[in-house]
């Protein structure tokens, strides 16, 4: 029981982590990339039709904060969690994912930044985090 309780914390940890991560770059993003004249990524009554006045450029922050902050969180997980590992990981990956495809549902998007998101930014890096993590944790693991 003890052990299925700390890897229950070990995903919790891991999406507070890559919660953080995430919020971190999603707020330097327009710091870095500035948004076009007139575009308020804050506005949320807006948001949907303030996505459609981006470039491709302005979507690499979101991309990578969402990628950047599942691998965070995956990889903290899988490393605090007692067994099942990788299942640790993927479901830090499946929360992320399920909240990306809940603010598609209700905002939308680009079609090909949507399928580069869900496909490729969450259950992907979820793996690899699970997988870094083992490495690091068992080295003569395969």
């Amino acid at each position: 029981m003890k052990s299925a309780l700390r890897n229950v914390l070990a995903v919790v940890l891991g999406v507070l982590l890559g919660s953080a991560v995430n919020m971190a770059l999603i707020t330097l993003g327009p710091l870095l990339i500035p948004p076009p004249d007139g575009v308020d990524l804050n506005d949320t009554e807006r948001f949907a039709e303030n996505l459609r006045r981006l470039q491709p450029v302005h979507f690499l922050m979101p991309w990578l904060a969402h990628a950047l902050g599942t691998l965070a969180g995956a990889l903290l997980a899988a490393r605090l969690a007692v067994s099942h590992h990788l299942t640790c990981a993927l479901l830090v990956g499946v929360v992320f994912m399920t909240g990306g495809a809940l603010v598609v549902m209700r905002y939308g998007g680009p079609p090909w930044f949507i399928a580069m998101d869900l496909l490729g930014a969450y259950l992907p890096m979820a793996f690899w985090g699970g997988k870094l993590a083992r490495r690091k944790t068992l080295p003569n693991a395969k």
